[in-house]
């Protein structure tokens, strides 16, 4: 008998359609404990269905999605995420202690309080990202770079075994996106990291692996990543060629 997969992320023959599209075809794959995963691709090419598989926000047509040897549903309480497109009202009157509470709501009181236990852990969660002095600041106040290690601190305040990102660095400054890359492999002794990100060379030079989303995926290396993918140039990653050596 099998030993049960408790991977954090495991792929099985997994394929998914939109009407009569096919996104993925018959993809396997699976994330260990504790890695950091970067996920690239060309568009159309299945990473953003692949989160949402992964969220259990859609079902796959065919196959089998498990997170941590269950379903996407189940498991959702041991998931941070943090989402590429995330609207404000920059006008709300709320702290930036008060956007990382939000990511612990479970713990409100009856009245609607926060316990002392979820106040203290959204404390450190702005302390692992360097937001602590800005934690009664208005989240206005805040700039792009700082506003993402919030949105940072918000998704880790419950404490994640897995941690999803889309896009975390785009539109923010170089200083800024090294800090956010030198906290997620800092966060990584913690949980294991999924990454999607258009910043092919940093992706490269922080994780662990590369997986190539082209309707099928392939598992690399960020050593066997061709530099044509840095164009935006997407072919058939060579190493396939080289399975049988």
């Amino acid at each position: 008998m099998n030993q049960k997969n408790n991977s954090p992320i495991s792929f099985k023959k997994v394929s998914f359609s939109y009407d009569k599209a096919e996104v993925l075809s018959d993809v396997s794959f699976q994330v260990d404990s504790n890695e950091f995963i970067g996920i690239i691709g060309p568009n159309g090419g299945g990473k953003t269905t692949a989160l949402k598989l992964i969220l259990g926000l859609l079902s796959p047509s065919k196959g089998e999605v498990k997170l941590f040897g269950k379903s996407p549903e189940q498991s959702r309480i041991h998931v941070g995420y943090v989402p590429q497109n995330m609207q404000f009202d920059r006008s709300f009157p709320i702290t930036v202690l008060d956007l990382v509470l939000m990511g612990n709501l479970s713990h409100l009181t009856f009245f609607g309080r926060y316990k002392k236990t979820a106040i203290d852990k959204a404390l450190e969660s702005l302390e692992k990202v360097g937001l602590i002095d800005f934690k009664d600041n208005h989240f206005n106040s805040l700039s792009g770079g700082q506003l993402q290690k919030a949105l940072l601190a918000r998704s880790i305040v419950c404490g994640p075994k897995l941690l999803i990102l889309d896009e975390p660095t785009a539109n923010i400054d170089p200083g800024a996106e090294d800090h956010i890359f030198s906290l997620l492999t800092k966060l990584q002794k913690e949980m294991t990291i999924l990454l999607v990100s258009h910043n092919f060379s940093k992706t490269l030079q922080n994780v662990d692996r590369i997986l190539c989303f082209q309707k099928e995926v392939s598992s690399l290396k960020p050593t066997e990543v061709c530099e044509h993918f840095a164009l935006g140039l997407y072919h058939s990653p060579l190493p396939l060629e080289k399975k049988h050596d």
